[in-house]
């Protein structure tokens, strides 16, 4: 299995954690409007769990690539408008996983819908 997260250890600004001036309740929302924004590109969201402010989408990619998994958590403090959002990207299976650009692919359009 391969995998790839945000962290602030990358020096790529965008594969770092998207911290954003909202609640994280908001943020949570945004981040399901634009999953779902992104079902015609393959991406389905096949869990959401609004109380934990997580969410996990999947992507079939056939023999070489695999079927990717992609969870998107939300943290912060309640009330404030300091919110985190951290993406993981999974891979089970391919020859050719792309963890690394699943997550580009999730927050380069994320990041400029609240930011």
């Amino acid at each position: 299995m391969s995998c790839f997260e945000t962290s602030d250890s990358h020096e790529h600004p965008r594969l770092k954690p998207l911290r954003v001036a909202l609640l994280k309740q908001g943020l949570y929302e945004e981040a399901k409007t634009m999953a779902g924004d992104l079902a015609g590109s393959g991406w389905k969201i096949v869990e959401s769990d609004d109380e934990r402010l997580c969410l996990v989408c999947e992507r079939a990619g056939g023999f070489l690539r695999g079927t990717a998994r992609v969870t998107i958590r939300v943290d912060g403090p309640d009330g404030i408008p300091s919110a985190t959002a951290h993406v993981r990207s999974e891979t089970a299976s391919g020859l050719w996983p792309r963890d690394r650009a699943n997550v580009l692919e999730f927050l380069l359009p994320f990041h400029r819908r609240v930011c």
